[in-house]
């Protein structure tokens, strides 16, 4: 502990990331905010860091540091291997540390400067799948740079993490829209804070608050923002809630995309990423089925003067509505967990990798193209379940119950990136694989929508169909044989 008190920060990690966190403090706190640094390297361990000693190896030190209660550990080295994450965070749990914190991933920060702002808790994501790779973001987002970006759905998981790591690509502004007020006043919040600490460039950022299931308001928006890309993250994603309201799914999946795609063609947009889901591979979900429509639409778009893109890829962790967070609050609860099924295993990915990724295949990518995100191998959704349960500190099925609750209504054992019809092929960049597919004709997709059309919006020669569950599932399963039609689906 300081002489003064305060408690004291022992930083892993003397590189840059490390350095540069280590002098920021020493700028906004005091001379004596960082006690040491822990390190690997050999040719770094003994020397000195102004003034802070370095340590290491930093698994032989921990224990026999001379350190205060009070006082913080901070992980600052983003290309950490997962399994050296979880050594550490329980060696510096074990060591009885006040708090851990730790920097996000390189994918997160721009030519190795860190910045206090962006140290957060570890949580049970950061020791959760895959080590992600690392991504030059200042590179792959050379294609921004100067251009006006808007972020559909910007308030939500993927969004925001898109509208974060779009700060440092230099783009003239960031215009993010959202019907939820709160979520966008939130990131549009988070965003400003960054900047006023040294994030980024420095990006006009826009929040607007806006329904796009009105093709009017869409319209007059893109032509009043002259966008030059758009990121269309905007969707309704929650399995078992849109099999009860697949009117709503198609109004929002379906026909915002329509219209979104339309008016980015009469705006003279110049790109155009459609983020999607593997659920939209042979679907058995309203969700699968609409997202797979959402595909079709922007394949199917009139590229001359534009490019549109689809880039797919499988769960991220601790997006909203996914198991991370439902498990989090089981946990806290005290149990039980509950999966569904044991066989159940799902691809995951990081948010930020799975960002990094669209941003880098928006740049890469040709148009009228589906891209994949190569997600690695599916992941048990029991093996998620007990590493969380052991982050917390308890033994599952001893302290923490795991029960199964059965399959719910559009739900799969196991997802699939691509279809039977679909090739995966090498796109030339790491993790982005592109598809060779058959699409859908214009003409067939166009009928579809044209009978979806009545049931999401009243049209005065169809009221009949109004609203009609049955008619719209009907309809979709006649050009998607997978989506099952049950005897027992209400009209309304």
């Amino acid at each position: 502990m300081s002489g003064d008190g305060r408690a004291r920060t022992y930083i892993l990690g003397a590189g840059l990331a490390g350095r540069s966190i280590a002098e920021e403090m020493r700028r906004k706190r005091n001379p004596g905010a960082v006690a040491a640094f822990l390190d690997d390297d050999a040719a770094k361990i003994g020397t000195k860091i102004d003034g802070a000693p370095v340590l290491g190896p930093i698994l032989d030190v921990v224990e026999l540091l001379n350190k205060a209660p009070q006082d913080e550990a901070l992980i600052a080295i983003p290309e950490a291997p997962r399994e050296h994450l979880k050594q550490w965070y329980d060696l510096l749990k074990q060591a009885g540390f006040a708090r851990i914190r730790i920097l996000p991933s390189l994918s997160q920060i721009i030519d190795g400067e860190a910045h206090l702002i962006q140290a957060r808790e570890i949580d049970p994501l950061d020791l959760l799948g895959r080590t992600p790779i690392g991504i030059d973001l200042r590179e792959s987002l050379a294609y921004l740079r100067g251009k006006r970006v808007l972020i559909t759905g910007a308030g939500g998981s993927i969004g925001s993490e898109l509208a974060r790591q779009l700060l440092a690509g230099g783009a003239e502004r960031l215009y993010l829209l959202g019907h939820g007020e709160n979520s966008i006043y939130e990131i549009d919040r988070e965003l400003r804070t960054l900047q006023e600490e040294g994030v980024g460039e420095r990006a006009t950022v826009v929040p607007v608050i806006g329904e796009l299931q009105d093709p009017h308001y869409t319209r007059f928006i893109l032509h009043r923002m002259r966008v030059n890309a758009v990121f269309h993250t905007a969707a309704y994603k929650h399995v078992p809630m849109l099999e009860s309201n697949p009117v709503e799914a198609v109004k929002n999946n379906v026909f915002v995309t329509q219209h979104l795609v339309e008016a980015a063609e009469e705006a003279g947009c110049e790109r155009f990423v459609l983020v999607s889901s593997d659920k939209v591979v042979e679907p058995t979900s309203i969700y699968g089925a609409t997202k797979q429509l959402a595909e079709e639409i922007v394949l199917n778009a009139d590229g001359t003067r534009m490019r549109f893109m689809v880039v797919r890829f499988g769960n991220v962790l601790g997006s909203r509505g996914s198991i991370v967070p439902l498990f989090q609050k089981q946990i806290m609860r005290g149990g039980p967990v509950t999966i569904t099924d044991p066989r159940t295993a799902r691809y995951f990915m990081t948010i930020p990798e799975a960002v990094s990724l669209v941003l880098k295949a928006g740049g890469v990518g040709e148009g009228g193209r589906l891209y994949l995100l190569d997600m690695g191998e599916p992941l048990p959704i029991r093996e998620i379940a007990e590493q969380m349960i052991r982050f917390y500190g308890y033994e599952p099925d001893v302290e923490i119950p795991i029960q199964y609750i059965g399959m719910r209504p559009g739900e799969k054992l196991t997802e699939s990136l691509y279809g039977t019809d679909e090739q995966p092929l090498p796109s030339g960049t790491e993790r982005i694989l592109g598809v060779e597919r058959n699409n859908r004709s214009p003409a067939e997709l166009a009928g579809l929508l044209k009978e979806l059309y009545p049931i999401c919006f009243p049209c005065p020669e169809h009221l009949e169909s109004y609203r009609n569950r049955r008619e719209l599932r009907q309809a979709i399963a006649r050009h998607i044989p997978s989506l099952p039609v049950s005897c027992h689906e209400p009209e309304y």
